[in-house]
């Protein structure tokens, strides 16, 4: 691929757990497996920010109404994590590591620093919220390709680890929830996948040569924003694995050539009003045990028609993954439904010729139309063809903003939109305070100390790297 030509644009969010206690309170930062001593039971509701909107995202969280159950220990959490207890003063200690870093990437630390409310009401925070504080901004870091400036810096609260998840509730561990975090966001100064990684490296390096900061598997988390000419910004959460950043910046840049493609090609579609029908009569003696279950429960198949769409839904994105799969994936966040079956793909699933027939005919479709079909709970079912509805209406108009989970093969699925400034609002338990920037000082970094290596000790590269 050619970047440039393309104009991949391409920014990295990192995030680095700080030893020692908690970010409000004087809990440890150690992470618990065993049995629980207590459990919370909450239910969560998105409040307005600011400016008195509600943010998209958190809004998108409330609809689902789940229960969120919270597993606390009496010696290492306390009732700060639990949201019973106003926060603690800011842990000085990881403030001091958090300058640190500032002074070593050159950013403006602010006079005066404000601790601020993020609306988050996915579970991950008992209060509904994420306490961050913006601490300094305007730095830089060097690479092969050029220089990348680094936007912000902040100290905020790391969320609950996740124990367990069904459709109806979702179980976290409090002992992850407040362990501080210093977050760096990068400018969308990268330009190639290879840069990314690159990037990622430099900061892990700048990073890990803090003494403060906590070392080991998860203790350091990459998010990745990418975007090409004609598409928009997708925010990919959650890669783990520095060799997995070239991949996924690749095969997102892959995702949004194909959306922009198929916006082309279907230029001259229009989408009518949303029509649901109802098609459980044509299936009573269906084969397919997705369908025979949701008729024992006495569920509904319930059909969307999609002009224009036929061989569209099947198209594929990235390996594996159609247009159909991120249908899916929105039906699925959004309704709480197992998943839909769609026109490309039938007969199939124990869905026969005849049944796709007798479809096409109740919807009216011609040989250049698509459908889809979900079997669920009523409810359910027609709020998932609504979510495919406006994900189809959006394939029109390109790729949409949204926050994508990196998988494992370097793939990503729908987690929710892009949310923005709703969902800020001062935190009002912290009082402001003023960064000491005086009496900081200094660790080696690795690369300097990799290069003291080699010339003291005569040491090569990559046995200086080991060794530092």
């Amino acid at each position: 691929m050619n970047y440039k030509e393309l104009g991949l644009k391409c920014g990295l969010e990192i995030h680095q757990q700080v030893e020692g206690k908690k970010l409000f309170c004087n809990c440890p930062t150690v992470l618990r497996d065993d049995p629980p001593d207590f459990t919370i039971r909450r239910k969560l509701r998105a409040a307005a920010g600011e400016e008195g909107e509600v943010d998209i995202a958190a809004w998108q969280e409330q609809l689902k109404g789940k229960l969120f159950v919270y597993h606390g220990y009496d010696d290492t959490t306390c009732l700060v994590e639990a949201d019973c207890e106003p926060p603690h003063e800011v842990n000085k200690d990881a403030l001091y590591t958090a300058l640190q870093l500032c002074k070593l990437a050159e950013a403006e630390v602010f006079p005066m620093v404000q601790v601020m409310r993020k609306t988050i009401v996915d579970g991950s925070n008992t209060s509904g919220f994420q306490r961050t504080a913006l601490v300094a901004r305007n730095g830089a870091i060097e690479t092969s390709s050029g220089k990348v400036r680094i936007t912000n810096i902040s100290l905020e609260e790391d969320s609950c680890k996740i124990v367990n998840e069904t459709a109806e509730e979702k179980v976290y561990s409090l002992d992850r929830l407040g362990i501080p975090l210093i977050e760096i966001g990068t400018a969308p100064d990268i330009t190639s996948p290879e840069q990314c990684q690159e990037t990622a490296k430099k900061m892990g390096m700048l990073l890990r040569s803090l003494p403060g900061v906590k070392r080991g598997l998860g203790t350091i988390r990459q998010d990745v924003n990418v975007s090409i000419k004609g598409g928009a910004r997708i925010e990919i959460k959650g890669a783990q694995d520095l060799r997995q950043l070239p991949l996924l910046v690749e095969l997102e840049v892959k995702r949004q050539q194909e959306l922009l493609k198929i916006k082309a090609e279907l230029k001259k579609v229009k989408l009518p009003a949303l029509s649901i029908v109802e098609a459980t009569s044509l299936f009573k003696n269906s084969s397919s045990k997705v369908i025979e279950n949701t008729l024992k429960n006495k569920g509904k198949i319930v059909a969307l028609k999609l002009p224009g769409f036929a061989g569209y839904i099947g198209k594929e994105l990235q390996p594996g993954k159609r247009l159909g799969t991120e249908f899916s994936d929105l039906a699925k966040v959004k309704a709480g439904v197992g998943g839909i079956f769609h026109s490309d793909e039938l007969p199939r699933y124990g869905i026969s010729e005849t049944e796709v027939i007798a479809v096409k005919e109740k919807l009216g479709c011609t040989k250049n139309d698509g459908f889809v079909l979900v079997a669920d709970n009523e409810t359910k079912a027609k709020r998932a063809l609504q979510a495919v509805y406006e994900r189809a209406q959006k394939a029109l108009t390109g790729v949409p903003e949204e926050v994508r989970k990196a998988n494992a093969d370097g793939t990503t699925t729908y987690l929710r939109p892009i949310p923005g400034a709703a969902r800020m609002y001062p935190e009002t338990d912290v009082p402001l305070f003023k960064p000491e920037l005086k009496n900081i000082v200094l660790p080696e970094t690795l690369e300097n100390k990799m290069e003291r290596y080699q010339k003291e000790y005569g040491l090569g590269k990559d046995l200086a790297e080991f060794v530092a």
